[in-house]
């Protein structure tokens, strides 16, 4: 009888190991390897996104896709596998999307570089120099639309730290299948930027699965930070050091020619032909020289209009391609509001009859930037622009040198100098080197990103120069942000001299002080419908020594983010203004509130985005209630219509109700902008925009057809029109009065490798 009990008491514990052997076999299948091997091949690879070759076959498997959104504690629905190889000269990737359903796939339309959480696609992110700071991004949808971009500051804090402005040349193509996609890439290694003889890179794949809003990564990201978070990657191990990718030099010539006629000056039609272009030289693997002559932007897509009813200059984005890559390493020094340089200086200035920003030209510039080693990036640009006889800017150059120096796990310290240099002592007179017309700031930035990014933050100090030097020419702020699952907490400090004047940057307004805490606290609830939610405080006071406190505003603050992705945010607020010039509050040239008054206003700020899942989307926010001595009525967002996959149709919209008591004048402001965004294929694109603007009385349109014949090269027709506007008498009908500008251009680019 004992031994029987013995035995049995044998066979359990072998069971038991039995059983805790399998468990830990299946976990070790489930669990991720802990990064990617990558073998060469000798194969030829056929771009079909089919997987014929042998290689996929033998090719390492990224799989065990974790989920980012709706949870970040599971593994996704929707998985993926991701296979890789390469041979001497393209880095070649294959992927499988598993779906649910194939008819549920989401995309905007057939242009390239989409963007939206909602639509689907996949991406791989290169970390080439292994910084967890920047990385070069391609990425695919279902219907094999390209996009390709550069993220910076470790993608970090927002999906601005996302640009997909940058274009490069590679190669894709995608296919739907009953119970998936697929898509096979061929990405040259002389697209990229990396240091020879690294064993790995490092690595991350994303992808976004509209049929139950799924977001998912390989390397698992918590969902409290961006998708594009470059701190969470693994490695892409190369089975050997890569060489040197040999010469690499790019040649992007254009031939344009334009009519234009002004209208308000009384010009007759004017017609010119220009020739120019850029060209990109790679010096060594990771540096890159990109020489531009005569440049012409004239297809670069114009600016959205805004209702300006602000004290001070509004921000604009730079949209041409030659300021784009590696762009951070000039742009991101400073901070929002204040930038001792903005690109957008140069070549661009306001037409002064439509309000719009317009091309000043541009003689020649270089621009050298990217990566001496792992831990330091420099960049160099200097530009020549011409003069501008109609808003009365002489020919000027402009340098800028920048550093930005790796130091601890993620953060980096930058150094950037700028220098302005009038070449003319005024329009119209000869081409000199005047030394008594310059403007120059210097700048020292911290950057700091812990290693989990829990951490993040900006310090800077910078200065200005000029032949009239005064003192208070600096700004200096420190920033700093700590950021979990539940808890959201940031803190600004800003000083800014009264006469710090950064010429070629973007300075919002200056002598103040500034102190802005915010605070927020998520919750996640077990809901299908609600994703998360939580309330925010935020306080924000400006003054200086002259006027002692000039702004404040208080907000407690609600948000709640659904899991269809659609959002609503809401904040009631108290905000305080002394008027230290005076002010027009609906900036049409009515009678200006007088200096040294002040007000105290409640208002409340909301906005809702609806699930851009859907072919009919929307969003819509308010800041309405009490506006300095009166009341305002806002509204204002975007409605779309998605004629999946060949148009986007959308209307922009703006209105605002400004009751102000007498002598004031009142205002009721509409700002509307129908856009048609119509793609053929995904190498034909048309886009109309239409604004009409009754704050400037203007009406513009701007046409523009691309027809994209080979990588990165391009045949554009744009036509841009503008004319006076007003409402009928009746309110009822919009007149088009007398034109005032107008222009059609012809443009052919290509892009050729040597």
């Amino acid at each position: 009888m004992g031994s029987q009990k013995q035995l049995s008491l044998q066979n359990f514990c072998s069971m038991n190991r039995l059983v805790v052997f399998l468990l830990l076999c299946s976990s070790q299948l489930w669990a991720q390897s802990p990064g990617l091997n990558i073998k060469k091949t000798t194969e030829r690879i056929v771009l079909d996104a089919e997987m014929n070759e042998a290689v996929w076959r033998d090719a390492e498997v990224a799989n065990h896709f974790k989920q980012f959104f709706p949870f970040d504690s599971s593994y996704a629905q929707a998985q993926t596998e991701v296979r890789m190889t390469y041979d001497d000269n393209f880095i070649y990737l294959y992927a499988i999307m598993h779906s649910k359903s194939a008819s549920t796939y989401v995309t905007p339309s057939l242009r390239r570089d989409f963007r939206g959480e909602a639509n689907d696609s996949f991406v791989v992110q290169f970390d080439t120099f292994k910084d967890n700071t920047n990385s070069f991004q391609f990425g695919i949808n279902p219907f094999g639309v390209q996009r390709e971009g550069l993220v910076a500051n470790g993608g970090s804090t927002n999906a601005s730290d996302l640009s997909l402005n940058w274009d490069n040349k590679w190669y894709s193509e995608a296919k739907i299948l009953d119970s998936s996609w697929v898509c096979e890439f061929a990405i040259p290694f002389k697209s990229l930027r990396y240091k020879h003889g690294l064993s790995s890179w490092n690595l991350n794949f994303y992808r976004i699965n509209s049929a139950n809003a799924e977001r998912s990564t390989w390397a698992p990201i918590p969902r409290n930070f961006p998708l594009i978070a470059l701190a969470f990657t693994r490695p892409l191990i190369w089975d050997k050091p890569l060489d040197k990718p040999g010469s690499n030099i790019s040649l992007i010539p254009f031939v344009a020619t334009r009519v234009n006629q002004n209208f308000e000056k009384g010009e007759s039609q004017q017609q010119d032909y220009s020739i120019g272009g850029d060209a990109k030289v790679a010096i060594g693997p990771a540096l890159n020289l990109d020489l531009t002559i005569n440049p012409d932007f004239s297809q670069v897509e114009v600016d959205q209009q805004v209702t300006n009813l602000d004290r001070f200059e509004i921000f604009f984005p730079e949209r041409r391609q030659f300021f784009l890559e590696n762009a951070d390493l000039f742009s991101d020094f400073g901070g929002d509001g204040m930038r001792p340089f903005f690109s957008r200086r140069i070549g661009v200035s306001t037409d002064k009859n439509t309000g719009q920003n317009i091309e000043n030209p541009i003689y020649f510039g270089a621009r050298l930037s990217g990566k001496v080693n792992n831990n330091l990036r420099v960049g160099l640009l200097s530009m020549q622009a011409g003069e501008d006889k109609a808003n009365n800017l002489p020919s000027i150059n402009y340098t800028v040198a920048t550093f930005q120096r790796k130091i601890f796990a993620r953060s980096n310290i930058g150094m950037i100098f700028i220098n302005k240099q009038a070449f003319q002592d005024s329009v119209g007179a000869d081409l000199l080197v005047s030394p008594q017309k310059f403007n120059r700031v210097i700048g020292l930035d911290y950057n700091l990103a812990s290693k989990n990014n829990r951490w993040n933050g900006k310090f800077y100090y910078h200065r200005s120069f000029s032949n009239s030097q005064t003192d208070s020419a600096f700004a200096m702020s420190a920033r700093l942000a700590y950021n979990t699952l539940r808890w959201e907490i940031s803190g600004t400090a800003m000083n800014i001299g009264a006469n710090y004047n950064p010429e070629v940057g973007f300075a919002r307004r200056k002598d103040y002080l500034r102190v802005a805490p915010t605070a927020w606290y998520n919750f996640y609830p077990q809901s299908r419908i609600i994703n998360s939610h939580g309330p925010g405080l935020d306080f924000d006071v400006i003054g200086n020594k002259k006027y002692g406190i000039t702004d404040y505003d208080l907000n407690f603050m609600y948000r709640v983010r659904f899991q269809s992705t659609a959002q609503f945010n809401i904040r009631l607020r108290q905000e305080y203004v002394y008027l230290f010039s005076a002010f027009d509050p609906t900036n049409t040239g009515g009678l200006r509130l007088a200096i040294g008054t002040e007000y105290t206003n409640k208002l409340v700020v909301a906005s809702y985005f609806s699930d851009a899942r859907k072919k009919f989307f929307y969003d819509i926010s308010t800041r309405s209630g009490e506006y300095f001595s009166g009341h305002r009525i806002n509204f204002s967002g975007t409605v779309n219509y998605r004629a999946q996959p060949y148009a986007v149709l959308s209307l922009n919209y703006s209105y605002n109700q400004i009751n102000l008591p007498a002598p004031y004048k009142s205002a009721e402001l509409i700002l509307i902008g129908p856009r048609f965004d119509i793609t053929f294929s995904r190498k034909v694109f048309w886009t109309t925009f239409v604004q009409y603007n009754n704050q400037i009385n203007n009406l513009n349109i701007n046409s523009r057809l691309q027809w994209r014949f080979r990588p990165v090269s391009d045949l554009f027709l744009a036509y841009t029109d503008n004319y006076f506007a007003e409402a009928g008498r009746d309110g009822n009908f919009l007149y088009l009065g007398q034109p005032k500008l107008r222009a059609i251009v012809l443009k052919f680019t290509y892009w050729l490798n040597l």
